[in-house]
């Protein structure tokens, strides 16, 4: 007991400049399908915060008990809505699963001298100002694809046509996500902003000699611990042997419904859903076909 009052204390000894930066306090909706990464530092306590009471705490290498070696000490109160954490070594990581509301969460922890103070998990988005995302039409989605592919000509010739449309390109600082034999970069990405429309153009990379199946609907975004889905794509579902193909998808709004409002300068990854290698056709035997004498 003592030792958990001195870890609380500690807590509420910590700078006030220090907890006003506002890169240490960050929030995330609750999705159970995201794994949320924290930094936690030596030297610092990080306190994750859920809605309402937990309802239990699964961890490895975490320790409750400063006598018992771990790579991160947690302190919890059982009914409590949240518990703290503080990593005891450089280069530690640990996983934190937690139970809330009928549901598993998931929370990678990695020792970090840039610590996250307070991570603040939500339900839905907080403050005032919260806008829904637009209802886009199939056909809008459509139109704003073809903006995309056609981009540079529109801008030369028809400049009004994307006077809204923010434009970012990663020849200089490739944009890659790779799958070990295949690869996913992103070429070009492009922000309109009345539809609070993601549109990225791709290029899928096939490193090996076997042709990779994917699903075509099946593009989602990782932006740091957010998951979107796709609203639309152009893709053949297809990476031949050792080539390269195009694709094109576009994310709109959040998965709770509200507008995204989601910058270029992000730093992206590109996930799809890989198909199993289709078999062979099998040729027709010969075996029972009838022999001719000559």
């Amino acid at each position: 007991m003592k030792s958990l009052n001195r870890f609380w204390f500690y807590l509420l000894s910590l700078s006030p400049a220090l907890a006003a930066d506002t890169a240490a306090i960050q929030s995330a909706l609750l999705d159970e399908r995201v794994v949320y990464s924290v930094s936690v530092a030596t030297n610092r306590v990080t306190t994750i915060s859920f809605p309402s009471p937990i309802a239990g705490i699964d961890a490895a290498g975490v320790t409750t008990d400063p006598k018992v070696p771990g790579q991160f000490q947690l302190a919890h109160t059982r009914g409590s809505s949240f518990f703290s954490v503080r990593a005891l070594g450089r280069n530690a990581t640990a996983n934190v699963n937690v139970r809330w509301g009928k549901h598993t969460y998931v929370l990678e922890l990695a020792e970090s001298s840039l610590p996250v103070l307070s991570f603040i998990l939500e339900t839905k988005p907080s403050g005032p100002g919260v806008q829904p995302a637009p209802i886009i039409s199939p056909t809008r989605l459509l139109a704003l694809l073809d903006k995309a592919k056609t981009f540079p000509l529109l801008k030369q010739q028809h400049p009004e046509a994307v006077a809204q449309v923010e434009f970012v390109t990663f020849t200089d600082q490739p944009c890659v996500t790779d799958f070990n034999d295949f690869e996913i970069r992103v070429e070009e990405t492009f922000r309109f902003n009345p539809e609070d429309t993601l549109v990225f153009h791709l290029r899928l990379r096939n490193k090996t000699d076997v042709a990779i199946h994917y699903r075509a609907d099946s593009f989602s975004l990782r932006v740091g611990n957010r998951l979107y889905q796709q609203s639309i794509s152009d893709a053949a579902g297809l990476i031949p042997p050792k080539e390269e193909v195009t694709a094109y998808f576009a994310v709109t709004g959040t998965p709770d419904g509200a507008r995204n409002e989601l910058s270029l300068k992000n730093a992206f990854s590109v996930l799809v859903e890989r198909l199993p290698i289709p078999p062979p056709a099998t040729s027709q035997s010969t075996t029972n076909q009838p022999a001719t004498t000559p």
